[in-house]
Order: C-alpha cells, then sequence, then structure tokens
C-alpha cells in the first residue's frame, strides 16, 4: 500500500483538460501542491457526485497552489464524451488523466484488480513530490472535498511552520501545537 513520504510514482498519461487531449507526466506535477483524485469510473453514480464537489472547491486549491488530477482507468476519450454528456462533469476545470493500462492506479496501490478499477483513493502530494495525506474509501462512500481543501491548508502550514503541528479539525487562524515534554497528558 501506497504510504506517507512515498514518492510520487513516475507516469506519463493522455489527459482530457479544458477542451483537449493532452499529456500530462509525474514531472509537470514536481514543483507544486497536487491532489491525486482515483475514483471507480466515468458515468458511474458516487464518482460524479465527488468530481463536481471537487470541481466546486477547484478555485480555492488554485488560491493555495494546488493542481488537482482525476484519476480513472477509463481512456481520455471516455472522459471527453462524459464531460459532454454530464452538467456536473462540465464543471470540472482539473485534468482528467485517463489510466486504462491501470499503471498509475497500480503506482498508487489502489487498484481492485479482480475488477479493473481504481479504489476512491485520495492523495495529496507535496511541491518534492512526497505523499503527505492518503485517504481511502470503500466504492459506496463518497468523499468531501471541503474537508480535502482543511487538509492541504493544514499540511501548507505544517510544512511552513516547522515543530508545530495541527490538532483535529484545525483550520486557518486556530491554534496549533508544539510538542514537547510540557504537553504530555495536558491535552
Amino acid at each position: 500500500m501506497a504510504r506517507i513520504n512515498d514518492k510520487l510514482p513516475e507516469f506519463k498519461l493522455q489527459a482530457y483538460h479544458n477542451g483537449a487531449f493532452k499529456t500530462i507526466s509525474d514531472k509537470d506535477v514536481l514543483g507544486k501542491w497536487a491532489i491525486f483524485l482515483f475514483y471507480p469510473a466515468d458515468f458511474t453514480f458516487v464518482c460524479p457526485t465527488e468530481l463536481g464537489d471537487m470541481a466546486d472547491q477547484y478555485a480555492e486549491l488554485q488560491k493555495l497552489g494546488v493542481e488537482v488530477y482525476s484519476v480513472s482507468t477509463d481512456t481520455h476519450f471516455v472522459h471527453k464524451a462524459w464531460h459532454d454528456a454530464s452538467e456536473t462533469i462540465k464543471k470540472i476545470k482539473f485534468p482528467m488523466l485517463a489510466d486504462p493500462t491501470g499503471k498509475l492506479t497500480r503506482g498508487f496501490d489502489v487498484m481492485i484488480e479482480e475488477d479493473g478499477i481504481a479504489m476512491r483513493g485520495t492523495f495529496l502530494i507535496n511541491p518534492e513530490g512526497l505523499i503527505k495525506v492518503i485517504e481511502v474509501h470503500d466504492g459506496g462512500i463518497g468523499r468531501d472535498a471541503e474537508d480535502m481543501v482543511r487538509k492541504v491548508q493544514a499540511a501548507q502550514y505544517v510544512a511552513s511552520h516547522s515543530g508545530e503541528v495541527c490538532p483535529a479539525k484545525w483550520k486557518p487562524g486556530s491554534s496549533t501545537l508544539k510538542p514537547g515534554l510540557d504537553l504530555v497528558g495536558k491535552i
């Protein structure tokens, strides 16, 4: 299974993005924060609700310097057809990566081999290409993009404030903690 601080796998995939097909690789991701949002399949049920929710948070994530990459084992042609057919998916402005061979999906260890589809896996990658957040859901449980924004903010805060950590439900402007002997048993 992929682990915290594992390196982003190498990849080079086709994507549907802003009305065009383009090639995106791991080299394009490095140097900025990124979310990889794996989902089982286009033209399904929970998936469009999650991608639509992420599309609604995309502007906020862009302000934070984060790029979002949705990933399924569908082709880039299927992504385009879904984008053209669904009002919810038409909202998407982030790249929709096509992983029909499953190489990237396996690289993040979220492939359901017997079905040839991805689990609902979310990965936050820092600018150095290291995994900082991993969230994997059962197929019937949708994710919350607003909470992912909060996790991005916490990860960015911790990355820029050495020695501080963010407690549960932390939001920007809230108190953080400085781990040390004086806090043991006091929280």
